[in-house]
């Protein structure tokens, strides 16, 4: 069987967010989706996989909604499910950034359009911020553009700062992530904070990956994904990164062949970092997983990934 997996945000006034949380919750069970789905005031972001028939259901019921309307989707397909529950959160921001008054509803950015991306970028007056965590930017990024650095997008704020003593608040800004959702943000935090003229790639990495031509294109090496497939290139073909299951850090086929690799128990990024007694409960969790592939079953701690 073939999975539907929808990637879904929208940035949107829901003042009564808590009430949608149960509807929500039984919908999804209803259709056999699972998932996760964050709820805040400032709008909804989740992905969840189901058979397709339930997905669509799933979405119809989310957009035919007065306070929530069209959503932004991206769609992605897998043989194995990648989720094993559904939970929808309530949270104080749908991606956290730990400031206070940046809201997309009041003041965003100017969207770009992937086929527009590559004539912006281009400008030398443009200053291009991959606005993602550091362990995304290692595997894959556009030609040029800053790493914040971050591991966390709370550290955002301090990575604009010290772009405001070096730079002041008058160069064009350029900004791009994985789907989005937190360059939409990101864009109303700088706007808040002086900036002028600032743009982020509509629809993200994966929209200019699915759209622009590998010839065309001035993205290098892989795109960090949040489900099974660990990372993508151009036109969505699954990547050869693989997930440590002790760190979450992606891994290539390199990193696989040194010693410091030990499948689901550790790798070069996180050896010696953890306790005798966790080491022992990944590896004891990694034979379980084996022993699921051999009845022809998906573990619940696997990614599925083959």
């Amino acid at each position: 069987m073939t999975y539907t997996i929808a990637a879904l945000y929208k940035f949107v006034s829901l003042p009564d967010f808590p009430a949608l949380q149960q509807p929500l919750q039984e919908y999804c069970q209803s259709h056999d989706v699972y998932g996760t789905v964050l709820l805040a005031h400032e709008g909804i972001n989740g992905t969840i996989a189901g058979p397709d028939k339930g997905i669509k259901a799933v979405l119809a019921w989310l957009e035919t909604r007065n306070e929530i309307g069209p959503l932004e989707v991206k769609f992605s397909y897998s043989e194995d499910h990648p989720f094993h529950r559904m939970k929808v959160r309530l949270k104080k921001e749908i991606v956290t950034l730990g400031a206070e008054g940046v809201d997309p509803n009041e003041i965003v950015g100017t969207y770009v359009e992937p086929q527009d991306w590559n004539a912006l970028i281009c400008d030398p007056d443009i200053i291009l911020i991959d606005t993602r965590n550091d362990y995304e930017v290692a595997i894959g990024s556009f030609d040029g553009a800053l790493n914040p650095q971050t591991t966390s997008f709370r550290e955002f704020p301090a990575f604009v700062e010290k772009l405001k003593q070096q730079n002041g608040t008058t160069p064009k800004i350029a900004m791009f992530c994985t789907g989005g959702i937190r360059c939409e943000k990101a864009s109303t935090f700088m706007l808040n904070q002086g900036y002028e003229d600032v743009f982020h790639l509509k629809g993200g990495i994966l929209k200019y990956l699915e759209n622009i031509p590998e010839d065309e294109s001035t993205w290098q090496g892989d795109c960090f994904v949040f489900d099974n497939r660990v990372s993508v290139r151009h036109g969505l073909e699954v990547g050869d990164y693989d997930l440590c299951h002790a760190c979450r850090m992606p891994i290539c086929e390199a990193e696989k062949q040194s010693e410091d690799y030990r499948p689901g128990v550790s790798c070069p990024h996180c050896i010696g970092t953890r306790s005798a007694e966790d080491l022992a409960r990944f590896e004891e969790r990694h034979k379980q997983v084996e022993l699921a592939k051999q009845r022809g079953e998906q573990h619940i701690g696997s990614s599925g990934k083959k």
